[in-house]
């Protein structure tokens, strides 16, 4: 395993990714949704990986929307969306944002558009269970 690091933009929120994959290898897309398209994220996970975000007292913000299942992590001091969790079977998931890893500049600037508008809670968590990593936030 390789460990890619990086942060929001002031470093109070710490990311660490875990992947066995080369960066080249990754699946980096972007979603349709308002929140994604504000914030210019581009995401990324790898189900045999794991992602640890690690965050200063006071400076974790968890954001929900939508169905509510899923936790936006936002630092509360700079705004930078790092990554989301969820809660899925007895274990937390998630995804990075490569925007907050230190080698963001590796990917493409917009990679495939993704669309779920119209996904029920099955299929979302369905889909995020083939591509989503065990993620551990220390807050």
């Amino acid at each position: 395993m390789t460990t890619y690091s990086g942060s929001c933009h002031c470093g109070a929120l710490a990311v660490a990714f875990e992947s066995e994959r080369a960066p080249a290898d990754w699946r980096v897309g972007r979603c349709d949704c308002t929140f994604c398209r504000s914030h210019g994220a581009r995401t990324t996970g790898d189900r045999r990986g794991a992602v640890t975000f690690r965050c200063q007292p006071g400076a974790l913000s968890r954001y929900r929307f939508g169905l509510g299942i899923t936790d936006y992590l936002i630092c509360s001091r700079c705004g930078t969306y790092v990554g989301a969790v969820m809660a899925d079977e007895g274990r937390t998931i998630g995804i990075v944002n490569v925007n907050a890893l230190a080698i963001r500049d590796t990917f493409d600037p917009a990679p495939p558009l993704h669309h779920y508008e119209g996904e029920d809670e099955p299929g979302r968590r369905s889909r995020r269970r083939k591509f989503w990593m065990k993620a551990t936030v220390i807050a």
